[in-house]
């Protein structure tokens, strides 16, 4: 070991040998020399009347949490057809936890329990499948078969859930190149968490058995901007058919990511496309610094002899300083015997534990994220000797080196504390982490957060957990259903976007319009009412965008009233421009008439005389106030104290026009 080494600082050299750099500063060498590779499964809600498998209605949200029972479990692991365990059902089972779902009799029925066979599965569901796989030129089955998906970290009360392909091998276009779908597959969602604390996880189950389409792509995505190109198209064309739920939670993204020598990890559930670039980027260093540490680790340690010591603490020989040792100690007995202090040796880890792996983290908090998760121990739990921000005195550590008869300049040491009955599962999962650093980069599903990094989930499932499901008969299409569906198809949202820029809509707008399918009212008022499509585009994509991000509408607004006002200005012979006073109005009084908004803003009719004759009577009054003679000083006065008299009966350029020419 370095006479005194510095945690911090060994953290921003390797974060420097790494070679990270922020996602301003990337560039795509910097993706091809990380081997960068990304695919996504696009998770979307379906808007139907009923859930996929039972007649319980769907979208239909239990607030404030009232529920009318509860339902507990415990899971367990059952064996694949195969004759297999699946190694995340494994890794469930060791958290022991006791599931609670939280049940409303409006929303929930003896199906989402386990305790009634399904019913068939919902045609309209069904139906909206199969047409947004034909949207994604995708290959329709042609018998649908239903099969079981196991989950046993409680989200669904069967511990699995039933799923089925309707279309494989399809494409998408981006801008540069075209990304191929593997498959849709049509799946019923599963619980809203509500916490997660200790050995109990509570679900509610509104939103359990809600029919969810999931879009799988190959890895095909080449750099983070790519990723977020393929997931907002995905989303876009879903959006496109009007048949799928929006708003928070209603569709879900999984983005896997590799980098070269790394492996498939899956950030799971992120509901914010604008997160996936700033994901993938940190992912994909993160993989690549996990690649460093098993260099470092195989250049002096060998991996099949490799072991970690472990040694019970007394809480009161050690001096500990840290409050959550001491709330620890708080709550144990005079023995101990409620909660444990236990200290473990890490041989060869010198300068690991505080390696770079994520920006603000480093690999002590690999360890920290498992203990949470597998041995549910709540964080803090642990301190380490190379903690970036120290929270215990050198004194301690000292002590523990020779407590282990450790080597000062090679060993690295753990602290955690834990419920008695937690303390072995917390070794092993200590040691598992550790051995596992020796092989680079575990296969993983990760939690997303707000900052851009990601904390561990639980361990990737494997093809073990899938088998059929023995109470669904195999669904025939019939040729004449798929004809009737492909018939009704929306137009392709790569078409959309290439008719607004033929119409020179800003691109700006163009997520705004998709996001909120607007397309086909767009092009409705274009067609039917003659206005200037740029005006129109901005209109939407600025103009509504703005509104709904600051006045608040009563109920959801129904775009379509905008056809309506746009209607009303033609047939009133109205200029366009006093439609962006009416959108507030409008946004904020749905139901209110055009007229009475237009009282709202004490609009008057003028004819172009009566404007041209207050044109004259303002030029006379500014020669007489004696302000600056230039033309241009001149008219935008003018335009200042007319505007308001203008907007509605003529445009402002139009208004321009007659002071410039006027006498």
């Amino acid at each position: 070991m370095k006479k005194n080494f510095d945690p911090q600082k060994n953290y921003e050299a390797s974060k420097e040998k790494v070679g990270y750099v922020s996602r301003k500063e990337a560039t795509q060498d910097t993706y091809d020399k990380l081997g960068f590779m990304s695919g996504l499964e696009v998770h979307q809600q379906l808007k139907t009347a009923k859930k996929l498998f039972c007649h319980c209605p769907a979208g239909v949200f239990n607030k404030n949490d009232v529920f009318d029972a509860e339902v507990i479990r415990h899971m367990r692991p059952t064996l694949s057809e195969l004759g297999e365990y699946d190694r995340t059902a494994l890794m469930e089972f060791k958290t022991k936890k006791t599931i609670v779902y939280r049940l409303k009799n409006a929303t929930t029925c003896t199906y989402e329990v386990d305790d009634t066979p399904p019913f068939p599965i919902d045609r309209e569901a069904l139906n909206i499948a199969i047409e947004i796989s034909l949207l994604s030129k995708l290959n329709i089955v042609g018998e649908v078969h239903i099969t079981r998906k196991q989950y046993l970290d409680g989200s669904i009360p069967t511990g699995f859930q039933r799923t089925a392909i309707i279309g494989v091998e399809g494409v998408i276009p981006l801008r540069h190149k075209n990304i191929r779908l593997i498959q849709l597959s049509i799946e019923e969602d599963s619980c809203r968490e509500i916490s997660d604390i200790g050995h109990v996880r509570t679900y509610k189950t509104d939103r359990l058995g809600m029919p969810l389409i999931e879009t799988v792509t190959y890895p095909e995505m080449m750099n983070p901007d790519e990723v977020k190109e393929a997931c907002q198209y995905i989303r876009f064309l879903n959006r496109s058919t009007g048949k799928v739920r929006t708003g928070m939670g209603a569709g879900r993204e999984d983005v896997n990511v590799s980098c070269k020598g790394g492996t498939r990890l899956e950030r799971k559930g992120v509901a914010h496309t604008r997160l996936i670039p700033e994901l993938t980027h940190n992912e994909c260093f993160r993989q690549w610094a996990l690649l460093q540490i098993r260099e470092n680790l195989n250049n002096h340690i060998n991996a099949g002899e490799w072991k970690i010591e472990h040694k019970t603490l007394n809480f009161f020989d050690y001096g500990f300083t840290y409050a959550p040792i001491a709330e620890a100690k708080d709550k144990s007995d005079a023995g101990g015997s409620k909660y444990k202090i236990v200290a473990v040796n890490l041989p060869g880890f010198k300068g690991i534990l505080s390696h770079f792996t994520q920006p603000g983290q480093c690999f002590a908090n690999e360890i920290a994220d498992r203990l949470k998760v597998i041995a549910c121990i709540e964080k803090p739990n642990m301190l380490t000797s190379e903690d970036l921000a120290a929270c215990e005195s050198p004194e301690v550590f000292e002590k523990l080196i020779k407590v282990f008869n450790a080597n000062p300049d090679s060993d690295a040491q753990i602290i955690f504390w834990a419920p008695k009955d937690d303390v072995s599962t917390a070794i092993d999962v200590i040691e598992e982490r550790c051995k596992m650093a020796f092989e680079g980069v575990p296969p993983e599903t990760r939690k997303y957060l707000l900052d851009g990094t990601t904390i561990f989930e639980r361990v990737l499932p494997g093809a073990d957990r899938m088998y059929p499901d023995t109470d669904s008969a195999p669904i025939p299409l019939d040729d004449e259903d798929l004809k009737r569906i492909g018939k009704d198809l929306p137009e392709e949202v790569f078409n959309r976007t290439a008719q607004m820029l033929k119409w020179n809509i800003p691109e700006d707008t163009y997520t705004y319009i998709h996001k909120n399918n607007l397309y086909p009212l767009l092009a409705t008022i274009i067609t039917d009412l003659k206005y200037d499509s740029k005006y129109m585009g901005c209109f939407f994509g600025h103009r509504l965008k703005y509104t709904e991000g600051h006045y608040t509408c009563p109920q959801t607004f129904d775009p379509n009233r905008i056809y309506d006002m746009f209607a009303y200005l033609n047939k009133q012979k109205l200029d366009k421009g006093i439609a962006d006073k009416m959108l507030p109005f409008l946004f904020e009084h749905p139901q209110m008439d055009f007229e009475s908004i237009l009282t709202s803003l004490r609009f008057k009719k003028a004819t172009k005389a009566e404007i041209e004759s207050s044109v004259s009577f303002f030029k006379n009054k500014y020669k007489a106030i004696g302000r600056d003679t230039t033309a241009k000083a001149e008219t935008d006065w003018i335009m200042g104290e007319l505007k308001n008299m203008a907007l509605g009966n003529i445009s402002m350029a139009e208004l321009s026009n007659i002071i410039k020419s006027s006498k």
